[in-house]
């Protein structure tokens, strides 16, 4: 899949969880700021940098989503791939 599709993906599957993806821009704020997950007026958002690269939302979302309760929610099973986590040996 395509960067731009995955990002896609992970956005329709954050939208099944009740999460709402806004990318905002953080150059202007004057504060440091990061992209992460909040909640606003009682409602769960993900305030994306849209100044990240697609690759970096990617793996920020993913991140996210991966905490989230997912399991019972069709996922293309590259995205499913990229949610779970990874075993280390050792």
């Amino acid at each position: 899949m395509k960067p731009e599709e995955i990002y896609q993906q992970l956005k329709e599957l954050a939208e099944k969880l009740d999460i709402a993806v806004s990318e905002q821009n953080f150059r202007n704020t004057g504060i440091k700021v990061k992209s992460g997950l909040c909640k606003v007026k009682g409602k769960t958002m993900f305030i994306m940098d849209k100044h990240e690269s697609v690759y970096k939302k990617n793996k920020l979302l993913a991140s996210c989503l991966s905490r989230m309760p997912h399991e019972n929610i069709y996922v293309v099973p590259a995205i499913r791939e990229m949610l779970t986590p990874r075993k280390t040996s050792g």
